[in-house]
């Protein structure tokens, strides 16, 4: 089995399917309130990983300043730095790899899910050849709301979809201190973090702008629910850290 029939198997074909079978159940046949739907059964399913990578990241933003001060301490010895932070680390329950191994799992189902929305409603019609054998095509509205064709492009979505990506990573990212502030106080690591959350912030939202203008509005869509939800649960996080289960 290729990679390609490997990813459809196991990831495209029972999204695809799930779609479906919720077009089936929303009123009126509307897909784009089941791809709404769809998204958050979708990202509620996947919550507990993103949880733990959300709480991780809140808990290094917390521990900042002694990370910083570790660095300085040990600054001569790498070793000895790369060992006090390792007992940091361990005092607070940080997995420093928990967030590579949440966005490993997660990446290949989000990137499905897209996929189910862009291939999925390809000409404007649900594909029955991907359909299990107990599923049947629904009669389907692609008019969401009765407002919005899903299956043209969409301006207003795309706007959307680039604004609410800005907001999901500025809450997801500590802000960036101005350059002339942390001038001579920056290792190359830090630079290296610092760059990357600028490109994150700005540049991110948007190649989401330039991507989603170029596609159906059904993309933009799972977009803006996905970062939505996002959102929310960033919000959530910080405002009851301590009251939410690890």
């Amino acid at each position: 089995m290729s990679f390609g029939e490997f990813f459809s198997t196991v990831f495209y074909e029972p999204l695809y399917n799930a779609l479906v079978l919720v077009v089936t159940i929303v009123p009126g046949g509307d897909v784009g309130i089941a791809i709404i739907f769809l998204t958050l059964i979708v990202r509620g399913a996947l919550l507990p990983l993103a949880h733990k990578s959300v709480k991780t990241q809140q808990t290094l933003r917390r521990i900042d300043p002694e990370i910083k001060r570790l660095r300085e301490r040990h600054s001569g010895n790498q070793e000895e730095q790369a060992r006090a932070m390792m007992n940091l680390y361990k005092e607070h329950g940080i997995n420093p790899l928990s967030g590579c191994a949440s966005a490993l799992i997660q990446f290949p189902v989000i990137i499905a899910l897209y996929w189910v929305f862009w291939k999925g409603l390809a000409g404007g019609s649900l594909i029955a050849e991907n359909l299990y054998s107990f599923i049947s095509l629904p009669s389907v509205n692609f008019i969401f709301l009765g407002i919005l064709d899903i299956r043209e492009k969409s301006l207003i979505l795309a706007v959307l979809a680039a604004l609410s990506q800005f907001v999901q990573i500025k809450l997801s990212f500590p802000p960036t201190p101005p350059r002339e502030e942390s001038q001579g106080n920056l290792s190359f690591g830090d630079e290296i973090k610092r760059s990357m959350g600028f490109q994150m912030r700005y540049v991110l939202p948007g190649v989401v702008f330039f991507v989603s203008i170029g596609f159906p509005a059904a993309v933009p869509l799972y977009w803006c629910t996905s970062n939505l939800f996002s959102i929310s649960h960033e919000l959530l996080v910080k405002r009851r850290a301590k009251k939410l289960l690890v």
